[in-house]
């Protein structure tokens, strides 16, 4: 494919699918947004972290080509005040995997969020958000060891969807008579409405998605967040729609709670994953009080949004957060958090999420060496407590250190193991 303003670099290859598979060459073309804000500080330094890391494992017999990709303010003064231009969205689709920064939403209408927009247009249903401890880092659990839960959280659907209808429009109007006249429901006048649709279609992927991922890392249980209890025919079908495709595709490989006392008389059978559910404002507590018992979560777009966030609290926040949103194959790594404009080209913020992305992004690829050089070093940085100001005012006699200054102390340690 002819791009206008991208260029693939001619000496890598691009990652294919085969089967249902990623088939990844030794020299992979892999694209990266670099981001609005601090994404130039960010991005920077994790590619230098990613390469050293790469190079370390594989001695040169593997190496990343990375192509960059534009979206956001960057993309806008390139292609004419376009955020969002199609020939990215054809080279994600064309190199299947790449990586991003924060992004900003342009101010004026056109997009809620490039975010959401991103993933709406290429139908990433998938945000994939791992949480764990590092060793060093500032939390406010007692035990935070105990957190280690990769959250599935179905990205398309739900109130993000963005069917409203703003009070006093013609459309609201036009909404609340068919609801009161023909529905027989009540609520009170001028009230903005909003549709929160929840698909069989939708959750039976994500759910799939969420055990399969269980299965291939040898993770314990995935449990179903849901409030069904209330919005039964909503979140209430996403839990029994869950329950049905894993016992309907995955029934050598699962068992559900309730066979489990049934059963087994709650004695977990061996080589078995744990399919359960529980209630959305329950689990915040859990999380707290039992985060150990959790494993992998999967529910849906705001649940996930609430419980991914509150889940990096404890173990550091956002700043180190990692995500990605992914459909079958095509997946799109990204920082976590915001663009936060007041530190733009100050060398100064952690550039975590968005490495920790990447370390998520090597491991999709097959790279597992490489991104276990970085989760090993990670936890030395800490120990020496040179860190970015956000984790040294929260640390004793800890050395702050610039973004650039961060990545190096890094990069030492890579080299070293």
């Amino acid at each position: 494919m002819t791009y206008k303003h991208i260029e693939i670099p001619e000496n890598g290859a691009r990652i294919s699918i085969n089967g249902n598979a990623l088939s990844v060459p030794d020299n992979p073309i892999l694209g990266y947004i670099e981001g609005d804000g601090i994404g130039s500080d960010i991005t920077s330094a994790s590619l230098r972290i990613w390469d050293a890391a790469v190079e370390k494992a594989y001695q040169g017999k593997r190496k990343v080509h990375w192509c960059e990709l534009y979206m956001g303010e960057k993309a806008a003064g390139i292609y004419g005040g376009d955020f969002f231009p199609a020939e990215t969205l054809d080279a994600i689709r064309e190199l299947t995997v790449s990586i991003k920064g924060p992004l900003t939403t342009p101010v004026g209408g056109g997009f809620r969020s490039l975010n959401v927009s991103l993933r709406q247009e290429m139908d990433l249903y998938a945000c994939v958000r791992p949480v764990k401890y590092y060793t060093g880092v500032p939390s406010p659990l007692k035990k935070p060891e105990e957190v280690d839960v990769v959250i599935f959280r179905e990205n398309t659907e739900d109130v993000y969807s963005g069917i409203e209808f703003e009070s006093g429009t013609n459309a609201n109007a036009k909404l609340a008579r068919f609801l009161r006249d023909e529905m027989g429901v009540d609520f009170f006048e001028d009230a903005g409405l909003a549709i929160k649709p929840i698909s069989p279609h939708g959750t039976r992927r994500l759910v799939r998605k969420a055990i399969q991922y269980a299965i291939d890392n040898h993770r314990k249980s995935v449990t179903l967040v849901h409030k069904g209890n209330i919005m039964k025919y909503t979140e209430g079908a996403f839990m029994r729609w869950g329950y049905e495709i894993a016992k309907e595709e995955f029934r050598d490989q699962v068992i559900t709670e309730q066979e489990l006392w049934d059963d087994h008389d709650g004695a977990m059978p061996d080589g078995k994953i744990l399919v359960n559910d529980r209630i959305a404002d329950i689990m915040f507590q859990l999380l707290q009080l039992r985060p150990g018992e959790f494993d992998v979560l999967a529910t849906m777009n705001l649940n996930g949004d609430y419980l991914s966030d509150a889940l990096a609290a404890e173990v550091g926040g956002i700043g180190i957060a990692p995500g990605a949103n992914m459909a079958d194959h095509i997946a799109v790594f990204e920082a976590t958090h915001g663009t936060a404009p007041k530190y733009a080209n100050q060398d100064k913020v952690n550039p975590s999420s968005l490495m920790f992305s990447g370390v998520m992004m090597l491991e999709y690829i097959g790279w597992t060496e490489a991104a276990d050089l970085i989760n090993r070093a990670f936890p030395q940085v800490m120990d020496d407590r040179t860190v970015t100001y956000d984790f040294a005012r929260l640390m004793e006699n800890a050395t702050t250190l610039s973004t650039s200054q961060f990545a190096d102390a890094l990069i030492d340690k890579i080299n070293r193991l």
